[in-house]
């Protein structure tokens, strides 16, 4: 889709400027013509006052010729003036498109680091990172489901104490039953937004297909982030899946590490 609206712009862009170049040459012709004539009918108007006679069909014919070159002159300019307003938002819808796509780059290039490792600290770090740097966050925070106590828990926060945000039961508030349903939540209104901690300006659900792991909860955006974008969206559901992938790969390799070691530990102490 967005290699298609490239493709647009650009053709628009080759329009404007073969319209742009054929309105600017047949406007210096229609001057050239019109200046032409204006000198004719100068004549004429001097032959008058000499005494010497001028065909009054002449005079006329000159004039409504005039009439239409300015006319012609006038379409044309108002032509170039459209094309002009066209090519600006083509090319406001070039520079978003690739504004989009520089996000969408980067938001790759960040997934690949959040798959480069297995430790759980390190990739709640890239997540932080990169929920600071694509999505424009100031404060958030990253909650996991406890399937045994269906409590979702914050494991990392950005911006607030970590023991300021409280556990929330699954299906309970809108923490839960984003949880629960697996549903994105946006406040109605974030430039009235206040904090909450059990009704976040942004809920978003981390899950692998369509088993919920945890939330990303956001409080805060930066002050330069006035609202969201399209792309933001895409950025949203992107990022949830790749999040919510390395957290359980981490998590999991974690656990097993931990188990491993337990159990050498015990091989240990019977070998000894």
């Amino acid at each position: 889709m967005q290699k298609d609206d490239e493709r647009l712009v650009h053709s628009r862009g080759e329009e404007f400027l073969q319209v742009f170049k054929k309105g600017a040459e047949f406007t210096q012709e229609l001057l050239r013509e019109n200046e032409r004539l204006r000198f004719r009918v100068l004549e004429l108007e001097k032959s008058q006052m000499t005494g010497e006679v001028a065909p009054a069909a002449e005079l006329k014919k000159l004039s409504e010729r005039i009439a239409d070159l300015e006319q012609e002159k006038q379409e044309i300019l108002d032509r170039i003036k459209h094309v002009e307003e066209e090519n600006q938002d083509f090319a406001a819808r070039y520079l978003e498109i690739e504004d989009e796509n520089n996000n969408l780059a980067n938001l790759y290039i960040a997934s690949y680091q959040l798959h480069s490792t297995l430790d759980f600290k390190e990739v709640l770090q890239i997540i932080t990172e990169i929920i600071i740097n694509l999505i424009g966050a100031e404060e958030f925070a990253i909650m996991l489901l406890d399937e045994k106590s269906d409590e979702l828990q914050a494991v990392s926060t950005e911006g607030i104490d970590r023991s300021e945000i409280p556990s929330f039961r699954l299906g309970k508030g809108i923490i839960g039953n984003v949880a629960q349903s697996g549903e994105n939540h946006f406040a109605s209104d974030f430039d009235s937004y206040q904090r909450d901690f059990s009704a976040p300006m942004v809920c978003i659900p981390l899950k692998i297909k369509d088993h919920v792991i945890g939330v990303l909860a956001i409080y805060k955006l930066l002050m330069q982030k006035k609202e969201f974008a399209a792309v933001d969206y895409e950025l949203f559901t992107l990022l949830a899946g790749h999040a919510a992938t390395a957290i359980f790969s981490s998590r999991l390799y974690s656990d097993s590490e931990r188990k491993l070691s337990t159990i050498q530990g015990f091989i240990d102490l019977l070998t000894k």
